[in-house]
């Protein structure tokens, strides 16, 4: 059997998306509220619930039609932990059954038709960005931000294994 790679990128994505909201869960208002201390927009805060919400919007795009996408959610930070990991499960589960993406182009609010890949695309190279911006206003506080790119999760599914001698 092949392995989905597209639903291996995904459970990475869920994967590195909870060790950052662990990470930032720890912090004080006053760490997630402070400015950034590079070309980073936004505190840590803002970053995280625009990530968020972000991805849930994605998800709403590839699964309600447009009329039902009008309303922005807005999320509590003690909400975005769960928002996030529902959010992630269910874009999961669109990437390890492809037939439940819709198989045509995705008619956006703004005034385009997408093809459903690039939303995933988008989605992934998203969080990346920012969880990559989250990791260096952690840095610029002091606090050791986690290890979370693709080496990191090989190592921890033991899909990367060293070579004994």
């Amino acid at each position: 059997m092949t392995e989905n790679f597209l639903a291996k990128i995904f459970e990475h994505n869920n994967w590195a998306n909870e060790k950052i909201i662990q990470a930032c869960i720890a912090l004080s208002d006053e760490q997630l509220d402070a400015p950034p201390q590079s070309a980073t927009e936004g505190s840590i805060r803002s970053t995280l619930s625009h990530l968020v919400s972000a991805q849930y919007g994605y998800l709403r795009i590839l699964t309600l039609p447009p009329e039902e996408r009008k309303d922005r959610v807005i999320l509590q930070f003690a909400d975005l932990q769960e928002s996030l990991k529902d959010s992630g499960e269910r874009l999961l589960e669109l990437a390890r059954d492809e037939s439940k993406l819709p198989a045509t182009r995705i008619q956006t609010r703004d005034g385009y038709y997408v093809e459903p890949w690039v939303i995933m695309a988008q989605i992934i190279n998203h969080a990346t960005e920012h969880r990559e911006q989250i990791k260096s206003m952690l840095t610029s506080l002091g606090v050791s931000p986690p290890s979370i790119d693709g080496w990191d999760y090989g190592e921890v599914t033991n899909a990367l294994i060293p070579i004994s001698k």
